[in-house]
């Protein structure tokens, strides 16, 4: 059973808590948290929240109407495993302390309304998400952007560029580009790192399948959670996040889920494996193409539908346009097809009617989760309701088609900026009850342009000093 604020009050006191850790996620995607003596803890603050300034955080309230509310949610108790005095953790929703009412812009908000809609729908009762976050693991980065000079440099011990370097002694066993998945140690040199991630990600209740070193050289990994419900993903992924970048930092290491940090390399991805269910049945399976139902079929096309505007939520920064290219396992072209991990949306193969799925695989981990997981959802829902069909299936290796092949197949986003666009243009699916609202995207789009698409249009890169100082 959950827990309710009594609960955690006992389970505090019985693991001798000295503080308690208030843990919320700004507009971006980036957990904020602030710090309490566990004396000012008690029951009263489930419901009358504590006080914060909502100006400080990127995307939200402006300077004058600043102060919100969080209210910690008792069901997410856990104790904060990177802490030196035992901490109780608590994620937090944000409320107007005049209304009461949730915050339009707190992404778990939004995937709180997300599944409320689908409830409301009458369509199912519970979404699963089931996301593979990819991330690299560098021994060293450093960058730098001033008026007159820009660089960046990531190194892994395990990089191939450093089969030639003096390591006293070198050892060699670096795997080459696109050769990472999955040769055994010493070529995988970071088995200990991911197990030490993996268990402590078990002690905070964490359901893991898998952990493997992933394709690309220098140190790139991928570890699996179990599928759970739409809002409890936000959650856990959040949680894997900040295990994997601490448990990286205390080993001398440190972890980036930047989609592309290495060129000429595979990037990281998150697919997203996803399925609709209604009173304990998988509404996915079914007798047609790929074990799939009707209804799959028309989740995938209002996926495919509005995939240029999704972008703006899955693959949310500019650097995750260096990613969708083809020839990197990163699929571009908007089809499906069974086992083909080509395809933008892949039918896992399965003979089990309850693991009858698919799979998106164009989002990456730079992604705010509540707010992807909810967008998806809201496509899928708008081609069920829509009747969208998906197309025929694309058995084919799609990296491998001729132009005149690929011109009738559509494409994700090429850019953020032509994303936001997208979404600008297509997201009045996002608007159906109240889950997304026009103050929520408005204030993404202009976000999103001003502090990232036009800051890296605006700058010279090293590539562009390479290409035309002799111009």
């Amino acid at each position: 059973m959950p827990m309710t604020p009594k609960d955690v009050v006992a389970f505090a006191q019985e693991k001798q808590c000295a503080f308690v850790d208030y843990k919320f996620l700004d507009f971006v995607g980036i957990w904020q948290h602030f710090t309490t003596p566990i004396r000012e803890f008690s029951e009263d603050i489930f419901e009358e929240g504590i006080g914060f300034d909502g100006s400080s955080i990127r995307g939200w309230q402006p300077i004058h109407n600043s102060d919100m509310l969080i209210i910690p949610d008792p069901t997410t108790a856990k104790i904060d495993p990177f802490v030196e005095q035992t901490t109780l953790s608590l994620i937090c929703n944000i409320v107007d302390p005049i209304t009461r009412e949730g915050y339009s812009r707190d992404p778990r908000f939004i995937a709180r309304k997300a599944e409320a809609y689908l409830k409301s729908t009458g369509i199912a009762d519970t979404v699963y998400f089931g996301p593979e976050p990819e991330c690299f693991v560098f021994d060293d980065v450093r960058y730098a952007s001033g008026p007159n000079e820009s660089f960046y440099a990531v190194d892994s011990v395990e990089g191939i560029w450093n089969t030639g370097r003096q390591e006293y002694p070198n050892l060699g066993y670096k795997p080459r580009h696109k050769e990472g998945y999955f040769p055994c140690a010493p070529t995988d040199s970071m088995i200990d790192l991911r197990n030490e991630m993996m268990l402590v990600m078990q002690e905070v209740g964490l359901h893991i399948e898998c952990g493997h070193h992933e394709v690309a050289t220098g140190g790139q990994i991928e570890i699996d959670m179990r599928f759970d419900s739409l809002l409890k993903m936000g959650d856990n992924l959040q949680w894997f996040k900040y295990i994997i970048k601490n448990v990286a930092f205390r080993n001398g290491k440190t972890a980036t889920f930047m989609p592309k940090p290495i060129f000429g390399d595979n990037g990281s991805g998150m697919h997203c494996h996803q399925s609709l269910w209604k009173d304990g049945k998988n509404l996915f399976a079914g007798d047609g193409y790929g074990g799939l139902s009707k209804l799959a079929m028309y989740y995938m096309g209002g996926i495919i539908k509005h995939a240029k505007a999704l972008c703006a939520f899955t693959n949310p920064s500019t650097n995750s346009y260096k990613r969708l290219v083809p020839g990197y396992e990163a699929p571009v072209n908007l089809a499906y097809s069974n086992r083909n991990r080509s395809a933008s949306l892949r039918i896992p193969v399965t003979n089990n009617e309850k693991a009858k799925r698919i799979e998106y695989r164009t989002p990456d981990p730079a992604a705010n989760g509540y707010l992807a997981f909810a967008a998806m959802l809201m496509a899928g829902l708008d081609g069920i309701e829509n009747k969208i069909d998906p197309g025929q299936p694309l058995d084919k290796d799609i990296y491998g088609l001729s132009p005149e092949e690929l011109k009738d197949i559509p494409a994700v986003a090429g850019t953020l900026e032509e994303a936001l666009n997208s979404l600008r243009d297509d997201h009045a699916f996002l608007l159906k009850g109240d889950v997304f609202t026009e103050d929520v995207i408005d204030m993404w789009i202009s976000y999103k342009k001003e502090a990232e698409v036009d800051r890296v249009r605006m700058r010279p890169s090293p590539e562009e000093f390479a290409l035309y100082f002799d111009c």
